[in-house]
């Protein structure tokens, strides 16, 4: 009776590998047939990805689990790698042909204008969002402090425990130390949050314009981002009908950024008591980006106030405290989670420094009131500038930025971008927080006001007079 069991596993492993080779052939000739879309799209100068194919392909799918009886969730995970993969060779394709580039970032700008600095080259930078202001004087007085005391070792993975402590009474609504991660700024609590929760071929649903690190985080996951667009006709508002109908078996998170980057919007309260409704209803994550939560300059609700237990809210000591360097965020989820992000952290990072971390908690209660003054009122002379060069675009709810839209003789962000940088001024291309932005500019108000007059003069001159 054994032998026979042992005989029947053998020939159902033979089996499995036979079909497993059998899908990696199949596979593979996909594959042979993406390149020659690739190709073909190539030379007719076709965007890569078409909503209306795939969703067709995808409704096929679903359809034949059903039929099958397998879970469409899967499926549709499956479905999501193989649509990635084709759509990197038919990117490859497009290289090959000189139809497909690089799009521009505000980093990789940034980048290139320290480069121009360092050869001698003065910029002017209205590219990033790194405050020219100091960060509080108790700041200096916290690392002195800690060299003195020894405070200069490895901590917990989720964080010294007074900071955590720290920043749960801050944050109120019940929070728990032990829901607080102490993260490598805001961008690696987003980073290991998405990694922590989302597996191969599930999907993201981001709402653009927005950060480009959220496609970046996705990508490396293995997962895939859909995007809710928003126009300025619309004052940036999502369509939360549109968001609805966006949301499938393999959707898994939602990633909200508000007060916005770069438009600085900030959604009205009711247009996030009906996202989290969706993601209640859906089983969803919603992950809300806060960073820039403290230069609101009308009323902002976290998601925090909703206590939705699949919530992941971020934030960091960067913006409000002008602490960019120090590399101190945090993330607060439900226990479950934050033990996973304190695991990809032990993994990758040990933990934040521990003189940082003791300066974040010196800052803790530090109030930014003069500082979020101090962009207001840049923001305000940008808008009235620009509002002078008769260019479109929403006045800013908050965050560090304005967002406006291109006329003259230049409606390229790309082209401008490159012009300015000629001239000695640094803007980031709309362009790198959503292709459907080719026509924007954002512009950071972290430099002192008489630098911002200068560096707008120059785009005024680059846009009207050229």
């Amino acid at each position: 009776m054994a032998k026979k069991r042992h005989d029947e596993l053998g020939k159902l492993r033979a089996e499995i590998r036979n079909i497993t080779l059998d899908i990696i052939t199949k596979a593979h000739k996909r594959m042979k047939l993406s390149e020659q879309i690739g190709a073909i799209k190539g030379n007719l100068r076709i965007e890569i990805e078409d909503e209306n194919v795939e969703q067709e392909v995808r409704r096929s799918v679903i359809e034949l689990s059903h039929t099958l009886g397998i879970d469409p969730a899967f499926s549709g995970r499956l479905l999501n790698m193989l649509l990635m993969e084709s759509i990197r060779l038919q990117q490859i394709q497009h290289k090959k042909i000189g139809n497909d580039h690089l799009i521009p970032t505000h980093l990789s700008v940034f980048m290139k204008a320290k480069e121009l600095e360092s050869s001698g080259k003065k910029i002017i930078h209205m590219e990033v969002g790194e405050p020219d202001y100091p960060p509080p004087k108790k700041i200096r007085k916290s690392l002195i402090e800690s060299f003195n005391k020894k405070q200069y070792h490895y901590t917990d993975s989720k964080g010294l425990l007074k900071l955590r402590q720290a920043i749960a009474k801050k944050v109120g609504h019940g929070i728990e130390h032990d829901e607080v991660i102490v993260t490598s700024g805001g961008r690696f609590a987003i980073f290991s949050a998405i990694l922590s929760i989302l597996r191969p071929g599930e999907e993201v649903i981001s709402i653009e314009p927005s950060w480009p690190a959220y496609r970046e985080f996705v990508d490396f996951a293995g997962g895939k981002i859909k995007t809710l667009g928003t126009t300025i006709e619309n004052n940036w508002t999502p369509d939360t009908g549109q968001l609805e109908e966006m949301i499938g078996h393999h959707t898994k998170i939602i990633v909200l950024n508000y007060p916005n980057n770069p438009t600085g919007k900030i959604l009205d309260k009711k247009d996030i008591t009906r996202i989290v409704s969706l993601a209640q209803d859906n089983g969803l994550y919603v992950i809300s980006d806060e960073v820039y939560s403290d230069y609101a300059f009308k009323g902002f609700t976290s998601l925090t106030h909703y206590e939705y237990d699949r919530s992941i809210v971020v934030s960091s000591f960067s913006k409000s405290c002008a602490m960019t360097g120090f590399r101190v965020g945090y993330g607060i989820a439900d226990r479950e989670v934050i033990s996973k992000m304190a695991r990809i952290q032990a993994i990758a990072l040990t933990s934040v420094a521990e003189p940082m971390q003791y300066a974040a908690l010196s800052a803790i209660d530090y109030s930014p009131a003069g500082n979020v003054k101090l962009i207001k009122e840049r923001l305000d002379l940008i808008s009235e500038k620009l509002s002078n060069m008769s260019l479109d675009f929403i006045s800013p709810d908050g965050a560090m930025y304005v967002f406006p839209r291109l006329k003259g003789l230049i409606q390229n962000d790309a082209a401008l971008v490159g012009k300015l940088l000629d001239l000695g001024v640094a803007v980031a291309p709309g362009s790198g927080f959503g292709q459907d932005y080719t026509r924007f500019i954002r512009i950071s108000a972290c430099q002192p006001k008489k630098m911002l007059e200068r560096g707008l003069e120059v785009i005024n001159s680059v846009l009207f007079i050229h």
